[in-house]
Formats: structure tokens, sequence, C-alpha cells
């Protein structure tokens, strides 16, 4: 499988800002971290980002990039904005495709799996005639995870844990629409604080490291390798 993930805005394009945060610091971390994932526990999935830092990328560039590589799917990471009041989590496919589409099916089962990691409202799965969402040629989900706006959900984008959470949301929805298959066990170190992995790692010093740098700020760690 080849996936494309699109972290929104960037560089001069900060998107969307709210109780101290930037939309294109949040989009990129949520998208790293489902490539961290993806890459450490999965097998046969080759991903592209669009940025894989602050750097400037037109719209354009994105969907031509993903286009021109012959991507699979399509996976645009973003947060929303509106007036303080919204909050909670939302996804869109193109206004084109009817609701029996493949592209739906994939939708439905990403929707359904973030919503059980993020602990955010569900606002629907939605249409839309976004631009990375009309120029792809591959079937193409835009997922908006909480409002940068409501001080609630702004809360939760400030914490790695939940970012962790809102990727695991991501791969597990991927994985169940594409029929990933996982890696043999192998020695990667999961770290598992208060219930939730918050990272997996390939050297155990690094997952001691991520429970340390952490001290003080939960009840109960674990590393499990898998």
């Amino acid at each position: 499988m080849k996936l494309f993930i699109d972290p929104g805005h960037g560089g001069t394009d900060s998107g969307a800002s709210g109780n101290g945060l930037l939309e294109k610091h949040v989009n990129l971390s949520i998208a790293q971290k489902i490539a961290e994932i993806l890459r450490i526990e999965y097998e046969g999935v080759d991903i592209r980002l669009s940025r894989t830092g602050d750097q400037t990328v037109s719209l354009t560039a994105r969907t031509n990039s993903a286009n021109l590589w012959g991507a699979d799917f399509y996976l645009s990471i973003h947060v929303n904005s509106f007036n303080g009041s919204a909050e909670g989590y939302e996804d869109y496919i193109h206004t084109s495709l009817s609701d029996q589409s493949a592209t739906a099916g994939y939708q439905r089962i990403i929707h359904e799996e973030v919503l059980k990691q993020n602990e955010l409202r569900d606002r629907g799965r939605k249409k839309a005639d976004f631009h990375v969402l009309r120029e792809t040629t591959m079937p193409a989900i835009l997922t908006e995870n909480g409002f940068i706006s409501d001080e609630s959900d702004a809360n939760k984008m400030k914490d790695p844990a939940w970012i962790t959470r809102v990727a695991r949301g991501h791969v597990n929805g991927l994985a169940k629409s594409f029929s990933l298959k996982k890696k043999a066990s192998s020695n990667i170190y999961r770290v598992i604080i208060d219930g939730t992995q918050i990272g997996a790692y390939q050297d155990k010093d690094n997952a001691l490291q991520a429970i340390s740098a952490r001290w003080n700020q939960f009840a109960a760690a674990r590393i499990e390798r898998i």
C-alpha cells in the first residue's frame, strides 16, 4: 500500500490559531505519529508526507505529488476553528462521491476508529469540495481533529499522549480499511502510560527516556516488547 499523508498548512501558512497553538504544528505532530506507528508496526506500507517540517507547500504541489507517485490513499490531517463555541471531530470526502463509494466506506471505518481514541464529540461524516479531495486521483479523506478555537479541544492538542491516541485511531482505521499486516514480533518497545500507548521504540533506552521525561506526570507506566 502506498499511503500519502498530508499535514495541512505549514511554513508561511499557519492555518488556524487559538489557545496558544498554531494548526500547522498540530497537524504535523499527528501526521508524523501516524507515519511512525505504521512504519514500526506494519509491513507492506510505503509512506510519503507532503511535508516533514515547517515548509510552505501549495495545495497543487501536494496533490500533484500524490498523483505522480501513484498513491493508493490520500490522508489529509487538519484541526478546525470557528468562534470558540464549536467543538469535536469530523471528517470529509468529496461531494461528488456517493455514500456507497469505496471512499465513503473507508471514511466510515476511519471515523469510527478515530472516535474510539480522541475523546471528542462526534460531529459526523461530511462531504466538501476541498482541493485535496477534488484533485487527487485516489481515494482521499480529510480529518478535522478538534477545534483549536475551543479551550477544551485545544488543551487536548497540547498533550503528546492525546496526539498519539489520535494517530493510533487513524492507524487502526487504515489497517482495517486496507487489511494491513502487522509485523512479526520483534524488539519493538511500547511505552504504556496510564493505560495509553504514548510511543513505540526500537531502542529500549529511548523507551525508558520517554517514561523518564514524564516522571511525576502519571500513576502507572510499563514497557511492552512486541
